[in-house]
């Protein structure tokens, strides 16, 4: 398959707060003085059956290549490539994940190539080849994973990651905690003051940083439907272990059948579905039989809660079979974050069912809450609740340079209060115009970071 692109990339200055790198230079790559801002790509393409990446740019520009890892990149600079076109990416498959292709700062065009988590290149066997002045070629080997390669580089090169002491100091055993994002909680606060009626539970963690926003994140709420969200994760589990197969059929029992969200509670009784189409149903329309069908054929409740509790979530307990309108089942900003640390971390998922849970996640239907207060170009994996009384949304954000981090908010409000959402907005978008920023304690001082 050939995917090719006339280039569109969006201008923005964003330094990595943290990486491993290796320099790579072709050895055919001659020296040459770099030319003024304004140099354009005309076109690349790349041939994933060949892993071969083509790109045409004019004279003089000196590629260098990169290998970033968490997750792991590799990364071709071009100095004195600027343009202003917008941000491009192409999905290329489950462990070469996406190329793309965006102004890194003033100066440079980046072009980067993403792979799956547990994967990485043999940075020996990248071939830069000059094929003519303004021709360059890169010809990348299989993928391997990572066990696979010693990391003698990354012992020469010390990562400036935060340092961790002891697990204590990492969230959910996985990602580093660093320091809260003081700068932007009084910024929040006041929001909560304004919305005084409203209470919330807010936990937000930079997965780059490790820097993290913690207001009442261990605070106890009914879960409405975002208890689909380890329910998921626990058949992807299921999934890895040969003990589900997506294509098996699942048929919807009178006993399973129930009111709320969804579409399947319409249909007759005795209908079939492949286990596929009951959880992408379960997550993308918030089906409350799809919810019922899988609990069932994962075992139960109980099975399920002790499941939950191995994972180390302490509040994610379910009560009650969908639809839990009163609230019985349970949950917490934090524990919500820890299982989508755990997933993004591949602690409880293969690498390729991660890939799958996410793009799930990606194609949910409500937007009006964590995704609302998102810049342009942002991507977010998420699962919310409603029950009335009750909203909540929690997610796994890209954004468009580069930066990952876990939110998840919970908020009681009067029923059906609109206002409720729109807090849930405006905290969104905080905490990503608080991120998007190089300086973030400026951010919160910019008058473009407050709330609409």
């Amino acid at each position: 398959m050939l995917l090719t692109h006339k280039e569109n990339i969006l201008k923005f200055s964003w330094l990595l707060p943290s990486f491993l790198s290796l320099f790579l230079f072709g050895s055919t790559v001659k020296a040459a003085a770099m030319p003024a801002a304004g140099v354009a790509i005309a076109n690349w393409h790349f041939d994933s059956n060949r892993n071969h990446l083509d790109f045409t740019t004019d004279e003089n520009v000196q590629p260098k290549v990169q290998l970033l890892t968490n997750p792991t990149r590799l990364v071709i600079d071009l100095s004195g490539v600027t343009l202003g076109y917008p941000q491009t990416s192409q999905r290329v498959g489950l462990v070469i994940q996406n190329i793309r292709i965006e102004q890194f700062n003033a100066e440079t065009t980046r072009m980067v190539v993403t792979l799956a988590p547990g994967y990485t290149f043999d940075l020996a066997q990248v071939k830069l080849q000059e094929e003519s002045p303004n021709h360059w070629s890169v010809q990348l080997p299989k993928p391997v994973p990572l066990t696979a390669i010693q990391p003698k580089y990354l012992e020469r090169t010390p990562s400036i990651s935060p340092t961790v002491s002891d697990n204590s100091t990492l969230f959910a055993g996985v990602v580093p905690m660093h320091s809260p994002m003081k700068a932007l909680e009084p910024q929040i606060k006041a929001l909560m003051s304004r919305y005084s009626f409203l209470k919330t539970g807010m936990f937000f963690l930079d997965l780059d940083t490790g820097d993290y926003l913690d207001i009442g994140g261990d605070r106890v709420f009914p879960a409405a439907s975002t208890i689909k969200l380890p329910i998921l994760i626990a058949f992807f589990q299921d999934l890895d272990a040969g003990k589900v197969t997506l294509q098996e059929i699942l048929t919807m029992r009178r006993d399973l059948v129930t009111n709320g969200s969804g579409t399947m509670q319409y249909e007759r009784v005795g209908k079939k579905y492949t286990a596929l189409e009951t959880i992408t149903k379960m997550i993308t329309i918030s089906d409350n039989t799809a919810t019922n069908m899988i609990i069932d054929r994962l075992g139960g409740v109980a099975k399920l809660n002790q499941r939950f509790r191995s994972w180390g979530l302490k509040d994610t307990v379910i009560r009650h079979l969908l639809a839990d309108l009163r609230g019985t089942n349970t949950t917490s900003s934090e524990d919500m974050a820890r299982v989508l640390a755990l997933v993004v971390n591949n602690k409880l998922v293969s690498s390729q069912s991660r890939e799958q849970v996410l793009d799930i996640l990606r194609h949910t239907t409500v937007r009006t809450l964590l995704p609302a207060g998102l810049g342009k170009g942002a991507v977010i994996a998420n699962k919310t609740g409603d029950i009335g009384f009750l909203i909540g949304d929690a997610g796994f954000i890209t954004m468009p340079n580069g930066k990952r981090y876990l939110a998840a908010i919970f908020v009681t409000r009067p029923y059906k209060d609109t206002r409720g959402r729109d807090f849930i907005r405006q905290v969104s978008q905080l905490v990503y115009n608080y991120l998007n920023q190089t300086n973030p304690v400026a951010a919160v001082n910019s008058p473009n970071s407050a709330t609409r």
